[in-house]
Parts: structure tokens; sequence; C-alpha cells
């Protein structure tokens, strides 16, 4: 891709640790899949099939990190061009993957996978590379201090995500026992309804899944957070290893609850929820969720995140999750994105998109209401 934006002195390529090389799009869809499976880091949002279908394959790119032949981080990026103003960007949604199964973590390794991919994505193409890893605040400063060192900025006017992490690596029993007591009844409450429970990853539990979905928006008039059609045009075209689970709850034959999760590496993730008011009464929910922690221990997790919580806006849901979360779970905040720059100009246009996009939302936000 043509770019007409200067490359600063400082930011020159800089060569990979003494033994690292980086390989840029030498791997095929079967290839991608057997690398992640090298990573405890893995999630849903790096695999092939979530940006195939979110952007088309051919907009996809793939880093593959080794030292002396082994494979020791990796990422997938999306890549968005707009060729009449001649520049474009990376996107890496929760990654590098860099956390090898049974190793401990090398801030390292983190180090020289940030470094390959600005090397080859905005010194090399010309693009502005936005990364969303898997880190959070209740790391040390060491993380955020060679984000830095790399080049890497945090997007600017982003408030950071929050989130409930569940440490799942513990006996089931004691789980239990560390549910906040009124969540715990609540579920005690649901397995004495004799609720019958449906799970699996076919099309048809999807499809009754989205049916209750779309009905809980409208009641409660919320904007779809995500294309929940998009998620099952992936979950069609996942390996079977790698698919979301679907758990349904029936009540007189009636689906009254529903939860879709993503265990990939060794973290849980909870996309989707879903309750009516015959849900509401039963707490089918509660029923829901445990099976999924079940789940989730039975296929090698150690952790469940519940992937976002705000009690400001979400009220509701917060107080289910923080019930949940109970005393194994952790209220933390992610590090947040951050960007990589190809010359000043780049800089300037891309900061003043991110600084514009919150007043848009709110001006066409007002317009519609």
């Amino acid at each position: 891709m043509n770019n007409f934006f200067t490359v600063t002195e400082d930011s020159k390529i800089r060569p990979l640790g003494n033994g690292y090389t980086a390989e840029f799009d030498t791997v095929d869809k079967d290839g991608w899949y057997k690398i992640i499976d090298q990573f405890s880091d893995a999630n849903l949002f790096q695999t092939w099939d979530y940006d195939a279908i979110r952007c088309g394959k051919e907009n996809i790119s793939h880093l593959v990190l080794h030292v002396a032949e082994k494979v020791v981080a990796a990422a997938q990026a999306r890549i968005a061009s707009i060729p009449l103003l001649g520049w474009g960007a990376a996107y890496i949604r929760w990654g590098p993957l860099w956390q090898p199964v049974n190793q401990a973590p090398d801030p390292i390794i983190f180090q020289q996978a940030l470094r390959a991919l600005r090397n080859e994505y905005v010194h090399r193409r010309g693009l502005i590379l936005r990364i969303f890893p898997i880190l959070f605040d209740d790391n040390s400063n060491t993380y955020t201090d060679i984000l830095s060192e790399e080049g890497y900025t945090p997007v600017p006017e982003e408030k950071r995500g929050r989130t409930l992490i569940i440490d799942v690596s513990t006996p089931i029993d004691d789980l239990r026992k560390k549910l906040d007591p009124k969540w715990r009844g609540h579920l005690n409450r649901a397995e004495r309804n004799q609720l019958e429970v449906i799970e699996g990853t076919d099309d048809a539990l999807f499809a009754d899944f989205i049916g209750l979905y779309r009905a809980l928006l409208d009641r409660k008039k919320f904007e779809e957070p995500n294309d929940i059609n998009e998620f099952r045009m992936i979950q069609q075209n996942l390996p079977l290893e790698y698919k979301m689970r679907i758990f349904l709850c029936k009540s007189e034959g009636v689906i009254s609850a529903g939860a879709i999760c993503a265990t990939i590496g060794e973290t849980g993730v909870y996309l989707f929820g879903a309750t009516n008011e015959q849900g509401m009464a039963n707490k089918g929910s509660y029923m829901l969720q445990w099976k999924a922690i079940q789940w989730m221990k039975n296929n090698g997790c150690r952790s469940y995140n519940l992937y976002g919580i705000n009690p400001q806006t979400n009220p509701g849901t917060y107080s289910f999750k923080a019930g949940l979360a109970g005393k194994s779970g952790k209220d933390i905040y992610d590090l947040g994105r951050f960007n990589c720059y190809p010359g000043a100009i780049t800089t300037w246009l891309a900061r003043a998109t991110d600084s514009l996009l919150p007043w848009l939302k709110n001006r066409l936000g007002k317009q519609h209401s």
C-alpha cells in the first residue's frame, strides 16, 4: 500500500532480540488453529473465522514469532484500508498471544511480539496499528512500560473497560461456597424448580437463543451491542472444538433463559445472556451460569471472564455478575487499546478521529432520541 506519510527517526524498524524471527502471512486456516492451540491466552477473537466472517479472509493477516524454530507468540490482525486517502489500519483484538501452555508468562516475549508487529504493519506497510491486549490493571507497570518503550500509546479519550474475572481452578464445592449468599440462594431455588437445561453447539440452539435475545432487547429498549447474527455465522464456520457453547433453560417446554460462552485457551468468556419474565421468576439464568462454570472446568479453564460490567448504566446485570463472582472474583479494569502510527500526519488524523467519536455518538443519540 502506498503511503504519503513521513516516518520519523525514532520509528525506524528495530531489530528483534537474539534468536527471534518473525513470519507474516505464511499460515493457512488449519495451520493457524494448530498454532493458537499452543497458547493459554488463545481466545475467540483470535480465531481465523472470527475475522474472516467480519471482514473477509482476504483482509486478515498473521504474525508467527519463533525462537530457535519454536513458536513463542502469534497474532491475527484485521486490515482495513482507505485507498483514496492512502492510509489504513491493522486491528488486533485480544492479542498478541504470547503465553504458551504450561509456561510462566515471559514479558520479553510480549515485547518482541509488539516489536515485530510494529516493524511489519507500521513501518513496512505504513498502517496505523491498534491493539487491544488481554492485560489488566492488576498487573504491575511492567506491561504499560513495555508498550511505551515499543512506541505504543493509549487511545485518547477512551474509558477503559471493566470486568469481573472468576478463578475457577478451585474445586467446584469451594466455588459454590464462595458465591454471594443471595446468588447461591437463587441457584438453589432454580435447582428445586426442576428446569430443563439444553446445551450444545448446534445452529438450531443458536437460532433459539437469538429469538430470546431479540425479545430482551426490545423489552428493555436496548441497542444491540454486538451483531449476534455475525456471531452465528462465525459459529457455523468454527471447527467443532472451538465452537461457542449455547445454554438454554426450558420451563414447561418454553425457553426462558439462555447464555452463550466461549472456551478457547484457559479462560472462558461470557458472551451473551438473555432471559424473559418467566426466566426471571424461575431463576433459570442462575442455573445456566452454574452449568457453564462446570463445563469450563471440564474443558481445562482456570478463569472465567464475565466480559464487561457497568454498575451505572446496567446495574441489574452488574448485580447478577457480581453475585456470581462472589469471593472467587476480581473486579478489574483492562489496560485499554493502544496505537502505533507511521508518521506525524497519521497520528494527528487518528487522534482527531478518536476524539470526535464520543462527541459524534452523543450528537447522533440526541438527534434520534
